[in-house]
């Protein structure tokens, strides 16, 4: 059972073909097997979990008729959730234990959700390798050697392995995607402000966004439903009107436009993607969609800008954690400034310092106007090109990365060339767009090669189905790794 999608396991449960009991017995075996080599988990509560699909059982056999009721489910350990250690993938954070829950976390819990584990990530959300979290690298399921991607690593090794059937993920620049494209699973990231971001520890508060992952598209439509809504304690939560995201999961796709950018296909670009990409094309054309050739000029100009604003943020975000009020706190004496500034140093890794001097620079009197202004404006040239191209087709279409999952540790020396990975999903971010990652095959090396559809805003139950229509039809989705 713990290789099922969402949907079986919803089906299972209301034919009575299983219990919540079972399947989160079954999980946690799976997690007891295999976290140890994976490290896609930084808390389980088997105890708590077992309880509450007990209670679950009970309501259903009461007459509860809620779907998601006693399904398992795996939290980010971005979102807080009350009694549940909410660390960040930090030391900072270590000791945390959320005093409430996120609207996220309420809304799993509203739908019966049973929570078995807290995923790994990199710290403070920064990262794409989940190389970057205070408890370690997590391991790609698909080849342990390698990276599974960031920073919602946790989430899409644990979803890939079977420990549940869907995890919570974040996306900054691609943090959703391209975990989900090197685990060979589905996730998507809503438009900005469909997901609420309260109680979800900030990153960059303007591209921060909250979303599912799972095996299918149909899965992720479902998980979405959950998640989305308006929430008044997030001031860039959007007041849009409740959607059935599964509501275009049948819909033929006869007249489809699909825009092929050509910046998204030139130099730097493995072969091997390009040709899963190709043959993901091919097979929608054979669906009925048509192509368009469109351009997204500043595609390059992605990675300056985010890693511009996105820092800036950071450096505001992350200055409430002195030491004073919850977190990590120095053992060593001394005056407040050597308090805050050991505190600190002990507190956060080495991507969190980098990324926090970089956006206290860029916000510095005399390099705000030369850097995040400048940013700021390519932002809107960023958003302006999605719109152009919108105008010629009806989604687009392209890679998540440019490589697939590479060793862990093999880019260490070179943040860079970690930078680079984020050359395709970026611009999604900058522009508050929704996209997703689909799997479309697998590299000769085995790892697995996910495609990139992106729409115009609040076009993800669309999305959903052309990525539904394409799972109908093949079976990329349906691999499983050899644990």
């Amino acid at each position: 059972m713990v290789m099922q999608t969402l949907k079986q396991q919803i089906d299972a449960l209301a034919a009575g073909q299983t219990t919540s009991v079972a399947l989160v017995t079954e999980c946690l075996a799976q997690i007891a097997a295999h976290n140890g080599q994976l490290n896609a988990l930084v808390a389980v509560d088997a105890e708590k979990a077992l309880a509450a699909a007990a209670a679950a059982d009970a309501a259903r056999a009461a007459g509860d008729t809620r779907a998601m009721l006693g399904v398992p489910l795996i939290h980010k350990d971005i979102f807080c959730h009350e009694g549940w250690k909410t660390s960040c993938g930090s030391k900072m954070l270590d000791n945390f234990i959320a005093p409430y829950s996120s609207q996220v976390a309420e809304n799993c819990d509203a739908a019966g959700f049973v929570v078995v584990g807290r995923a790994n990530m990199d710290e403070f959300a920064m990262g794409s390798s989940n190389e970057n979290s205070f408890y370690g690298p997590v391991k790609n399921p698909w080849d342990k050697k390698a990276v599974p991607g960031g920073s919602s690593g946790g989430s899409a090794a644990s979803v890939a392995a079977g420990f549940a059937a869907v995890a919570t993920g974040t996306d900054t620049g691609g943090s959703i995607r391209q975990p989900a494209a090197f685990c060979g699973i589905t996730g998507i990231k809503p438009t900005y402000g469909i997901v609420s971001r309260f109680g979800m520890v900030a990153y960059a508060s303007s591209l921060d966004q909250g979303g599912p992952m799972a095996h299918t598209a149909e899965d992720c439509a479902l998980m979405l439903n959950v998640m989305a809504g308006f929430d008044e304690r997030d001031s860039t939560s959007l007041e849009h009107a409740k959607e059935d995201y599964t509501r275009d999961l049948n819909a033929p796709l006869s007249g489809l436009k699909i825009g092929l950018p050509r910046e998204y296909f030139a130099e730097g670009l493995n072969a091997e993607i390009a040709g899963a990409i190709n043959a993901a094309v091919e097979q929608y054309k054979a669906l009925g969609a048509t192509i368009v050739e469109i351009s997204l000029p500043n595609t390059k100009l992605a990675i300056p800008s985010y890693y511009v604003i996105a820092p800036a943020e950071a450096s505001s975000n992350l200055s409430r954690f002195d030491g004073v009020r919850y977190g990590h706190r120095t053992a060593k004496t001394g005056n407040l400034d050597d308090m805050y500034e050991q505190t600190r140093a002990e507190g956060f890794g080495t991507e969190v310092k980098r990324r926090i001097m970089t956006g206290a620079y860029v916000l510095s009197h005399g390099y705000y106007d030369a850097y995040y202004i400048k940013a700021q404006k390519i932002r809107r040239l960023i958003a302006n090109d999605f719109q152009a191209a919108f105008a010629q087709c009806d989604v687009i279409m392209g890679p998540v990365t440019p490589t697939t999952a590479w060793n862990i540790g093999e880019k260490n020396a070179d943040p860079i060339a970690v930078y680079l990975e984020d050359i395709y999903t970026l611009g999604v971010n900058l522009a508050g767009l929704p996209g997703m990652s689909v799997p479309v095959g697998f590299a000769s090396n085995g790892h697995p090669i996910g495609l990139q559809i992106i729409g115009n805003y609040f076009a993800e139950a669309k999305m959903l189905g052309i990525a539904h229509q394409y799972q109908q039809v093949t079976d990329w989705h349906t691999k499983a790794p050899q644990l």
